[in-house]
């Protein structure tokens, strides 16, 4: 009966548990515009998702300035997105690598 239960417990968790991270931690959108990241400086929770949106007419990328080991996007047209979730905490600094003075930065903290 126990191993029931358990097994009832952790199948709720697999089935509910994404959605509630994803209701606690609500995406957020950086636009790149006129050569700059809109928000140069984002604040999210952990398990937060960022989206980078290109509505330059110039192609941009988005990468982390740990040599891209975090993240990094091929490079974006206009109107292309890239989309990287964030699990833990920490700053993220991150630069375009066409234009390196297009820089910006993802702040992971808990509420």
């Amino acid at each position: 009966m126990k191993r029931t239960s358990l097994l009832a417990v952790f199948v709720a968790v697999l089935a509910f548990g994404p959605s509630l991270v994803r209701a606690d931690t609500p995406p957020v959108t950086v636009k790149i515009d006129n050569f700059a990241f809109a928000d140069q400086t984002v604040t999210v929770a952990p398990g937060a998702t960022v989206t980078w949106v290109n509505e330059d007419d110039a192609p941009h990328t988005v990468v982390s300035t740990d040599d891209g080991k975090s993240f990094r996007s091929k490079v974006l047209d206009t109107g292309d997105k890239f989309t990287f979730t964030f699990m833990s905490a920490g700053t993220f600094a991150y630069f375009c690598s066409i234009h390196p003075h297009m820089t910006g930065k993802v702040v992971v903290k808990a509420s």
